[in-house]
């Protein structure tokens, strides 16, 4: 472990630094949490849009995300404001929220940060109260809030734009790097769960078990059919997105199933996956494209000249890295389509019965060696389009319902009754349609090809 007294300014003289930067996230089984984060698209609810158009994103302002977050904030006890620049981009939970935050994503996506958790029972009551907080000062603005994996409607041009410096960084370069990272930005949303390790032997385990089986949640929790209005060939055109929104920061890393994958395995890919920015005297300066091991190692591009790399620049470009699943001082899931309550919890749920039990964990493990990371890998193409029918020797069907099976054996030798919350993803397993299908279904039956109804169907 590192000096505990050792801070972000603290200058980095060697690997080790960034790597025990990884390995303070250890904690003992007993401290083991659940974290979830869940987006969801903002609209205007056709009742109330007295000039503006129905269904339409909302902007920053007037009466859209920013006063949304005023009417939030003016909650002192409970939230603090986060700015950029003067602008209020986000909340910082207090008291009773302390743990948890709000922030905005490039389009306005409104995202609840979860505080860490004990239980899932905790996961349902948090995402339940959340709804309830937000779902009043909306509709006095004449708003509402759909998680769904891709905007149903819009194109990205009819998108706004939230005055966070960071997505202007990306803006600029995405485009340089993929033809689909714009859509990333400011057309998806996603739920994860973040999930603790016990040490970096735990850490490669749970990290192999979850990115081989990534797919597999792609695919259980597809739920972005439609694309500007239309059926758009994919039951997860999120999933798709990432395919080829920036390669070198995003995927599945070969590194991850390589024998000495480690902590410095995973400094090492992500020293060479290139920097989007860096902090300087509260202003953040754009860096894209700069390489942090050429600044590590006194080769630093031109608009890193005079700067020292610390732990705190190390830190936030980890945040910048976006492979399926992260590596910080936790694991994050990032698999899975934004959907409905019951699908979101069942994604947390999943994760922890497969993760937070040894014999489960272990079992897991057996599970996904019967076939080489290439099928797995291959899988991740595949899902996209075609979500449970997808190619996979004896079935994908047949693995989601293993994989469920043990998912609940986990969860009921935690002994909390949370094995209930699997029950969504369950009946997906055993040959019910996605999210995506029961939209289509709509879409092609009562919806008559009007893709509107779907805000209001989502809307939490």
């Amino acid at each position: 472990m590192s000096n505990p007294g050792e801070s972000n300014d603290t200058p980095i003289v060697g690997k080790a630094q960034m790597i025990d930067a990884l390995a303070r996230g250890c904690k003992p089984p007993e401290a083991w949490r659940i974290g979830t984060e869940h987006e969801k698209f903002g609209f205007v609810r056709p009742e109330t849009a007295a000039g503006r158009t129905p269904f339409s994103a909302p902007p920053y302002a007037p009466e859209g995300i920013e006063a949304l977050l005023q009417t939030l904030g003016n909650d002192k006890a409970s939230w603090e404001a986060i700015e950029d620049r003067g602008k209020l981009i986000g909340l910082k939970g207090q008291g009773r929220e302390k743990g948890r935050s709000i922030s905005l994503e490039p389009a306005g996506q409104f995202e609840l940060s979860g505080g860490p958790l004990a239980d899932l029972h905790g996961t349902w009551q948090e995402m339940t109260a959340h709804f309830e907080t937000i779902r009043a000062p909306s509709a006095a603005l004449g708003l509402g809030f759909a998680p769904l994996g891709f905007q149903p409607l819009w194109s990205r041009d009819q998108m706004p734009i939230m005055p966070k410096s960071r997505y202007a960084i990306m803006r600029r370069y995405m485009p340089l790097v993929g033809t689909l990272g714009l859509d990333m930005m400011e057309r998806t949303c996603t739920v994860q769960v973040n999930l603790d390790f016990g040490s970096e032997t735990d850490m490669v385990r749970k990290m192999r078990v979850s990115l081989a089986l990534q797919p597999l949640a792609t695919a259980l929790f597809a739920n972005s059919p439609f694309y500007e209005g239309k059926p758009n060939g994919f039951l997860s055109n999120r999933a798709r997105i990432w395919t080829d929104t920036d390669n070198a920061r995003s995927g599945m890393p070969e590194c991850v199933f390589r024998p000495d994958f480690g902590f410095e395995a995973y400094v090492d890919w992500a020293l060479d996956v290139p920097m989007y920015f860096v902090m300087r005297d509260g202003e953040i300066r754009d860096v894209a494209g700069a390489s942090f091991r050429d600044w590590l190692d006194g080769r630093p591009a031109a608009e890193l000249t005079g700067l020292t790399p610390t732990i705190g620049d190390f830190e936030d470009h980890l945040t910048t890295v976006f492979p399926d699943v992260r590596l910080k001082q936790f694991l994050e899931m990032r698999g899975a389509d934004a959907g409905s309550q019951a699908m979101m919890v069942a994604q947390s749920a999943l994760w922890v019965g497969l993760l937070y039990d040894e014999p489960t964990l272990m079992a897991a493990e057996a599970l996904v060696r019967e076939q080489p990371w290439s099928v797995y890998r291959a899988l991740r193409a595949d899902v996209p389009a075609l979500a449970m029918d997808a190619p996979f020797p004896g079935t994908l069907r047949a693995l989601a319902k293993r994989v469920v099976a043990l998912a609940g054996q986990g969860l009921k030798a935690r002994g909390l009754g949370e094995e209930k919350y699997l029950a969504p993803i369950g009946e997906i397993a055993d040959g019910g349609p996605t999210q995506a299908e029961r939209w289509l279904s709509l879409y092609n039956g009562p919806w008559n090809g009007d893709v509107r109804p779907i805000f209001e169907a989502a809307a939490v």
